[in-house]
């Protein structure tokens, strides 16, 4: 990882001053101010939300922090760096607000086209997709064609893709449009277990709910202005009422601490309402298909899997580690491509296998013709087994000149 592109520690992931985009029309003139002089700054391991309705500027201001517009105004940066500075690429996820996707793709081979656009190495690449089809339950849907999939199946498969290069920082832009609410209640507990590892997220959305149960900070757009900023505790805590929870009770207790209450506060205050807590419509439905599930029920739907182990574990020195087994496999040739002029030295059991196999040297082919016939073989015992004969016999043939023709 390139040194410029590293940001101290404590330095913000992301830091908008005075941040404005103002898109214009054919003439130059002032069409719409999407983003409206907005501040605000992203801390290392923060999961920061995004929120305001449609029109707000949520997706111009994250497509001004990918480098992917220019603003008209203010100074943005991410990593410490412009967000046009390229070494900052392989650190960021991105899931934008549509899933832009090679429809004749299958899953398997989308994942494949993002992990070499990252150059990420041949047998971490396949581990990943394997972990991260698992997760997004789409491990027997993987051969099928992108096009064929359903909405919420593309968010997964979207989802997927901005996890292959296992990023710092994650921008997710209305991650859990299109999906059910077994794929919401996956995707938020995805994002609080990479706060948990130290990611950085960015989650954008105007489905509150989703953002209220994961965000540590948030800032609440509106005419691309920021309206408010700070904690859910800041924001949504009622400091005028309190609430107390205990157990059923009848209604003489009801009016007993009613009461207690009057007697203290002088007749001001006393029991406004007492109701009985109720679920979630989302956790009614998660607690059928657990026990659908537990029935072993069966579903052509996306499967529940858990988070890919890349994901959760060490963050430090996995990289290193992977890419310098890769390249000690990859520098290793296999035997068929060992070079010919190098052969490989041959064992002490591979050389007494070729003395027993070995022949004994035949003697050379004497050729006989009528014009020179050949003197008879001799063999002397101190030539070391060289016939001299047959030799000068062959040179007295070829200074023959009707043996050239």
């Amino acid at each position: 990882m390139a040194q410029a592109a590293k940001s101290r520690d404590g330095e913000p992931v992301v830091v908008a001053q005075g941040l404005s985009r103002v898109f214009k029309d054919f003439w130059r003139r002032d069409r719409v101010r999407a983003v409206d002089n907005l501040t605000f700054e992203i801390q290392p391991h923060e999961i920061f939300g995004l929120l305001g309705p449609n029109g707000s500027g949520k997706s111009t201001t994250i497509k001004i922090l990918l480098g992917l517009l220019r603003p008209t105004k203010g100074r943005v940066s991410v990593f410490g760096r412009p967000p046009s500075d390229v070494s900052i690429k392989k650190r960021i996820g991105y899931l934008p607000e549509e899933s832009y996707l090679y429809g004749y793709l299958n899953a398997r081979e989308t994942l494949e086209y993002y992990a070499k656009l990252f150059g990420i190495p041949p047998k971490t690449r396949t581990k990943r997709i394997d972990e991260l089809l698992e997760m997004v339950g789409l491990s027997r849907a993987q051969h099928r064609p992108v096009h064929e999939y359903s909405k919420g199946m593309q968010r997964r498969i979207g989802l997927a893709q901005a996890l292959i290069n296992d990023p710092d920082f994650l921008i997710l832009d209305e991650p859990t449009t299109g999906l059910d609410p077994i794929g919401t209640r996956q995707v938020k507990d995805l994002i609080v277990r990479l706060g948990e590892r130290g990611k950085t997220v960015l989650l954008s959305s105007h489905l509150l709910a989703d953002v209220e149960d994961v965000v540590d900070r948030m800032v609440i757009l509106y005419g691309g202005k920021k309206r408010e900023e700070g904690t859910c505790n800041d924001l949504l805590v009622s400091r005028t009422r309190s609430t107390v929870e205990i157990d059923s009770m009848d209604e003489s207790l009801v009016n007993e601490i009613d009461q207690v209450i009057r007697n203290r506060t002088g007749g001001e205050r006393g029991v406004i309402r007492v109701s009985h807590p109720r679920q979630t419509l989302e956790e009614k439905f998660l607690d059928i298909v657990e026990q659908a599930r537990a029935e072993r029920a069966e579903t052509s739907g996306a499967d529940q899997g858990e988070v890919a182990a890349f994901l959760t574990g060490p963050a430090e020195g996995a990289h290193l580690i992977e890419s310098l087994v890769e390249a000690a496999d990859e520098a290793t040739p296999p035997p068929e491509f060992e070079s010919a002029e190098e052969p490989a030295a041959a064992t002490p059991a591979e050389d007494v296998l070729a003395g027993l196999v070995a022949k004994p040297d035949e003697p050379a082919p004497q050729e006989t013709t009528s014009a020179a016939p050949p003197k008879p073989a001799s063999r002397p015992a101190d030539t070391g087994g060289v016939d001299e004969d047959v030799i000068g016999s062959l040179l007295d043939s070829s200074d023959d000149p009707e043996r050239q023709t």
